[in-house]
């Protein structure tokens, strides 16, 4: 097993305003709304469904609700048929290839980036 940063198979999470590295593989930036001063080119695909709900992420940054509701918030949010779609489709990718999934978060144990990665190396963990 990888170290926690690159947890298993082929999934990494980072900052968006970490530099790009050739070992990222496809770079998938998951948020609601596009990070301001980066370019477009900065990332391979840009998955809004992946990304926490803009009243869920704001409830937490204005210290309305802790990391432990968050996180439930969060995971809750993933179970929508939309999310689910994608997770499934990460994982697929992951199985063959390096996935980064980017965020605007510096710090990654208050970040959702940390649960997608999570839910995605379950999903492609589970049998068919």
């Amino acid at each position: 097993m990888k170290q926690a940063q690159s947890g298993i198979l082929g999934i990494r999470t980072k900052s968006i305003y970490s530099p790009p590295d050739p070992s990222d593989g496809i770079r998938i930036l998951t948020t609601q709304y596009w990070p301001r001063g980066i370019q477009r080119t900065a990332v391979d695909e840009y998955v809004r469904k992946l990304g926490p709900s803009r009243e869920l992420l704001h409830a937490f940054k204005r210290a309305e609700i802790d990391w432990p509701t968050y996180e439930r918030g969060y995971l809750g949010e993933m179970q929508a048929e939309g999310p689910r779609q994608e997770i499934e489709r990460l994982a697929r990718i992951a199985l063959k290839q390096q996935v980064t999934i980017l965020c605007v978060c510096k710090d990654e144990a208050f970040c959702h980036r940390r649960l997608l990665r999570d839910l995605v190396e379950k999903e492609a963990c589970e049998p068919p």
